[in-house]
């Protein structure tokens, strides 16, 4: 390495102390994460409940145009290192933070736009060839809002890295993730509240074609009521955006002393979480069998606990009658569930039981919950369905935490950076499949079942049988043999890597 490589923020000159981060300042980047929180709720919940209850869009090209914005996750590697490399005026982070804000806020009013011409078209010509031309369209811009999402959140979290120290870095990635639920919750309440009229509300929206063989939703009225709420929300998004970053990095970032040490360290195998490509990923998951159970636990696990993702909403509208606003609210049952589950679980359960046993707990009390989901939906209870999402997120937070803290125990020091950014991306791309397989099960139940409640059951009944094969599967881990192997075999599996 010569002079010219050494980033521009490298000083050779003795550095003072850089001043500690605060707790406010903590709550303060949370911000952000708050506002992907309140994004996720419009994209998965309003846009995916409009386009496969009001619209008739078929539920698995819904769900595949969704999971697009997944299924580019692999390009975070490219824009970890490039705010590494090519700082925007001066600072590594903050500006493609901010760029990135300001596109996926913008996409997801834009893909909003598409999907009324994508459900116009289907009223007028059925899926004739100019209709899957729009739903080729929404997957391409849920793509682009996916890249933007890279472009924002990989360089924030390279941010929450170079802000801390180890000795509080814990505390400022718990709180700033805490606070993503924090915005599924608060985006859920108000969003709800935005869209609480009349004219979009069950039998309200919909009026009867005799010379069609069903209800057609009125798309100018939904777009009338709709699109203030994605030009108010996203822009609410984009100010916490620049709040949550403003003068941060300036302040507190340690950038230029850690680039110090990596050019001291020419040993070092380590790589941060975004630096793990798709390939590395893959390698590092399958490098002994240890890590491979760990791997496919990891996998049946994110599947089988998102695959609710795309059909709760439309089945808060199509089984229980509810108005959009309250199958909105039905993400706050959800989240509230979840923020408990996540913050007792640490202090309650894993000290009594272990963090193998509370993640085992976790996947038992979830396949209750979708049992539970499936009779309210039998009952039509709009009470019990909400109870039973309360404790579904009570069971995902006890499973986020115990598989987290799992993970983390399941490796040592040296190899902890490759293998969380290895689970990381590996978990993106299980999000997205789980995505679509929500909504390909869904079409295949409606294809199946003349009955809403049955197709819409089978969902969660797969969940339910996913969630068992989970828990074989962590059956199977052993810890110990995991610190044994672990270590060595990823390590063969980077310096091939170097090598090849």
């Amino acid at each position: 390495m010569t002079i010219n490589d050494i980033p521009e923020t490298f000083d050779l000159q003795p550095h003072k102390p850089l001043p500690k981060i605060k707790l406010l300042t903590m709550f303060r980047l949370g911000l952000f994460q708050m506002g992907l929180g309140i994004m996720s709720l419009l994209t998965l919940g309003v846009i995916n409940r409009i386009m496969i209850d009001e619209l008739t869009v078929l539920p698995w090209i819904a769900a595949t145009a969704i999971a697009m914005y997944q299924f580019v996750s692999p390009a975070r590697v490219w824009f970890g290192q490039l705010s590494d490399t090519k700082p925007i005026k001066g600072y590594h982070r903050t500006g493609y933070v901010w760029i990135g804000a300001i596109l996926f806020t913008s996409l997801a009013f834009l893909a909003l736009q598409v999907v009324w011409q994508l459900g116009s078209s289907i009223q007028a010509t059925g899926w004739s060839g100019i209709t899957y031309g729009w739903a080729i369209l929404l997957g391409v811009i849920f793509g682009g809002y996916g890249l933007a999402l890279s472009m924002s959140s990989t360089p924030f979290a390279a941010m929450l890295v170079d802000v801390s120290d180890e000795d509080n870095r814990s505390q400022l990635i718990g709180i700033v993730w805490s606070m993503l639920m924090v915005g599924i919750v608060v985006g859920a309440i108000v969003s709800s509240q935005l869209l609480n009229t009349p004219e979009i509300c069950g039998q309200d929206i919909l009026s009867y074609d005799p010379t069609a063989t069903a209800k057609m939703a009125n798309i100018a009225t939904l777009r009338a009521t709709v699109n203030p709420v994605f030009i108010i929300m996203p822009l609410v998004v984009l100010a916490m955006c620049f709040l949550a970053t403003w003068g941060v990095e300036s302040r507190y970032s340690r950038f230029g002393l850690r680039t110090a040490k990596r050019i001291s360290s020419r040993s070092q195998t380590v790589q941060r979480e975004d630096q793990i490509g798709l390939k590395d990923a893959l390698n590092v998951l399958t490098a002994s069998r240890q890590t491979g159970l760990f791997f496919s636990f990891i996998l049946i696990l994110t599947l089988s606990l998102f695959m609710q993702d795309t059909v709760m909403e439309p089945y808060g509208g199509e089984v229980f009658g509810m108005c959009i606003s309250e199958t909105t609210q039905l993400n706050a049952f959800f989240g509230t569930g979840t923020l408990f589950g996540i913050a007792s679980t640490g202090f309650l359960v894993v000290p009594r039981l272990g963090k193998q046993r509370t993640t085992k707990l976790g996947c038992i009390l979830a396949v209750g919950c979708f049992a539970l989901i499936v009779l309210a939906g039998t009952l039509e209870s709009q009470s019990l369905l909400k109870s039973g999402l309360v404790f579904f997120g009570l069971a995902s937070g006890m499973i986020t935490a115990g598989a987290t803290s799992l993970m983390l125990d399941l490796t040592v020091a040296e190899t902890a950076g490759t293998f969380i950014g290895a689970w990381g991306l590996a978990q993106a791309i299980a999000r997205g499949l789980s995505t679509v397989l929500g909504g390909v099960v869904l079409n295949f139940g409606k294809m199946v079942f003349t009955v809403p409640v049955l197709s819409y059951g089978l969902v969660f009944v797969i969940q339910g049988f996913g969630m068992i094969l989970a828990i074989w599967l962590l059956g199977k881990v052993n810890i110990q043999e995991f610190r044994d192997n672990a270590k060595s075999a990823l390590s063969m599996v980077m310096e091939g890597e170097l090598d090849g």
